[in-house]
C-alpha cells in the first residue's frame, strides 16, 4: 500500500448510523398459471419498469440463442413494425435477453400505459409468429455479432475458462457456434417456444409510479391467456473446482495476454457470502483494491484489472480478469498470486476493510436508488427464490463483518492453491515466463 493511498484510509469517516436501508412499498401475487408477479411503488417518475424471467435452463443453445433475439418479430396479428410502434404509442419498448438460467424480457413504459404494454407482452408470449424474413434478419445479425465476440481475446479467454471449470456441465458453452445458429429455422423456433416460454416458474417484476395491488390486477387480466405446465430446466450443480496445470491458449502473434482466474465462490445465502465479498473488494473487487493498487498503480502492467464473484442458479464462482502486455505476462500472474496468498494469509487492515464495506453498501444503495436498478435488483434476486428483504439481511450482514471473519473465509476461498488458471495469449512468447511459476498445459 502507499503512503498515499494509506492516508486516503485513515481519514475516511465512519459508516453513517442512518444507513438503514428502507424498502419501498410492495405487493405478490403468484397468479392461477404459476407466474408469480411482485409489484413495487417508486413513484420518483411517472414510468413503470417491467422485467420478466422465464426458467429456460438446458433449452438448446443455438434455438435458445436466436428466439430470444427473435421474439419480438411478430405475431398473429402484429409485426415487429407494428409492435415496436404500438409501444412507443405508450412511451416504451420491450427486448429480450437470455443467460444460461433464464429467458428475460425488459423494458419500460409511461405508467398510464402499464395495461397497453402487458396487453402486448402477451400476445408476444402465446401468439408468436417467427416470419421467416425477419427471423433470417435476426440469425444474421446474431451470427456476426457472435463472429465479431469470437476475434476478441476477452471472449475466447472468457469461452475456455468456462470449458475449464465447468468441463461437461451445461454452464460450460454459453456461446453457440455461427454454423449452429445458421441451422435454426422458424419452425424449431415455435416450437421451442410452445415448450419453454411458459408462466409456471416464471417471475414478472413491475416497478414504478403504480399502486402495487392494481398493478398485479393488470398483470393478471392480461396475461391471464399465458398458460402451461413448465418444463423441468433444472440443471444440475456445477463440480466442484479442480485445480491443475495452468492452461494456456495460443494467440499467435498477440501483443497482449488475457489472465483469467476462477476460485469457489458461494451463493448470496451463505453465511459466509458477506465476508467472502469483502475479502474479493479487498484483493481486487474494485478500484481502490489490492490488486489494481499493484499492478495497475505501482507496475503498470494493466489498466484494469477485476475480480467479482458470478452467481447462477445451479452455484457461484470468483473470478478475475485481467489483459496484460504480453512481455509482462509472467511478472502480472506472479503479483496476481502474490495478492492472492496475501489476503488468503493475513487479515486486512481496519482501514482498507472499512473502506470495501463502505463501497459494498453505497453500492447496494445505488443499486436501488432508481426504478430500473430496483427492477433489476428485485427481478435477478427473485429468480434465486430472493425478496427485497434480502437487501436488509445482507446489508445488515457487510456492516457486521469482522476482519477475523474476513480473513478465516479468504483462507478457503481465495488461496492460490484453490485457483483455476487460464492464459489466453502468445505461447511461444509467454510460455516460458509462466512455466517459471507452476506447470503450464497448452490447450486448444
Amino acid at each position: 500500500m502507499s503512503a498515499h493511498d494509506s492516508s486516503t484510509r485513515h481519514s475516511l469517516p465512519g459508516l453513517a448510523a442512518d444507513a438503514k436501508i428502507k424498502l419501498p412499498r410492495s405487493a405478490e401475487r403468484t397468479l392461477a398459471s404459476g407466474l408469480t408477479v411482485i409489484a413495487i411503488r417508486r413513484p420518483a417518475v411517472p414510468l413503470v419498469e417491467l422485467r420478466l424471467r422465464v426458467p429456460f435452463g438446458r433449452a438448446p443453445l443455438p434455438r435458445a440463442t436466436l428466439l430470444s433475439q427473435a421474439l419480438f418479430t411478430g405475431t398473429g396479428d402484429m409485426s415487429s413494425v407494428e409492435i415496436a410502434a404500438e409501444l412507443q404509442a405508450v412511451g416504451g419498448g420491450l427486448s429480450a435477453g437470455l443467460d444460461p438460467d433464464r429467458l428475460l424480457i425488459t423494458g419500460n413504459a409511461l405508467a398510464a400505459g402499464l395495461d397497453r404494454t402487458l396487453e402486448i407482452l402477451a400476445q408476444v408470449l402465446t401468439d408468436p409468429a417467427y416470419p421467416a424474413d425477419e427471423v433470417g434478419t435476426e440469425r444474421e445479425r446474431l451470427v456476426d455479432h457472435i463472429q465479431v465476440a469470437q476475434s476478441q481475446p476477452g471472449h475466447l479467454a472468457r469461452t475456455a475458462l468456462l470449458k475449464r471449470i465447468y468441463g461437461r456441465h451445461p454452464y460450460a458453452v454459453q456461446t453457440p457456434e455461427p454454423e449452429q445458429v445458421r441451422g435454426v429455422r422458424p419452425a424449431q423456433l415455435r416450437a421451442l417456444h410452445a415448450d419453454r416460454v411458459r408462466p409456471d416458474g416464471a417471475v414478472l417484476v413491475l416497478v414504478g409510479d403504480i399502486n402495487p395491488e392494481k398493478a398485479i390486477d393488470a398483470a393478471d387480466k392480461a396475461l391471464g391467456s399465458w398458460t402451461g405446465p413448465g418444463k423441468d430446466g433444472n440443471v444440475p450443480p456445477i463440480p466442484v473446482l479442480e485445480t491443475g496445470p495452468l492452461l494456456l491458449v495460443d494467440r499467435p502473434g498477440s501483443v497482449q495476454s488475457s489472465l483469467r482466474i476462477a476460485l469457489p465462490g458461494v451463493p448470496r445465502t451463505d453465511p459466509d457470502y458477506a465476508a467472502l465479498l469483502l475479502a474479493n473488494l479487498v484483493f481486487g473487487g474494485y478500484f481502490s483494491s489490492r490488486w489494481v493498487e499493484n499492478i495497475r498503480e505501482d507496475k503498470g502492467y494493466t489498466y484494469g484489472p477485476a475480480s467479482s464473484i458470478e452467481h447462477f442458479v445451479a452455484g457461484s464462482s470468483l473470478v478475475a480478469a485481467v489483459e496484460v502486455a504480453t512481455e509482462v505476462t509472467g511478472p502480472s500472474l506472479l503479483e496476481t498470486v502474490y495478492e492472492l496468498g496475501r489476503i488468503a494469509s493475513l487479515p486486512p487492515g481496519e482501514d482498507e476493510l472499512e473502506q470495501a464495506r463502505r463501497y459494498a453498501l453505497g453500492t447496494l444503495r445505488l443499486g436501488m436508488s432508481t426504478q430500473a436498478g430496483l427492477a433489476g435488483l428485485a427481478s435477478m434476486y427473485a429468480s434465486f427464490g430472493l425478496r427485497l428483504d434480502y437487501l436488509v439481511q445482507h446489508s445488515a450482514a457487510l456492516a457486521a463483518a469482522t476482519r477475523e471473519q474476513v480473513a478465516e473465509v479468504a483462507s478457503r476461498h481465495l488461496a492460490p492453491a484453490r485457483a483455476v488458471t487460464v492464459v489466453l495469449g502468445d505461447a511461444d512468447r509467454v510460455e516460458g515466463q509462466l512455466a517459471a511459476l507452476t506447470t503450464v498445459e497448452r490447450g486448444a
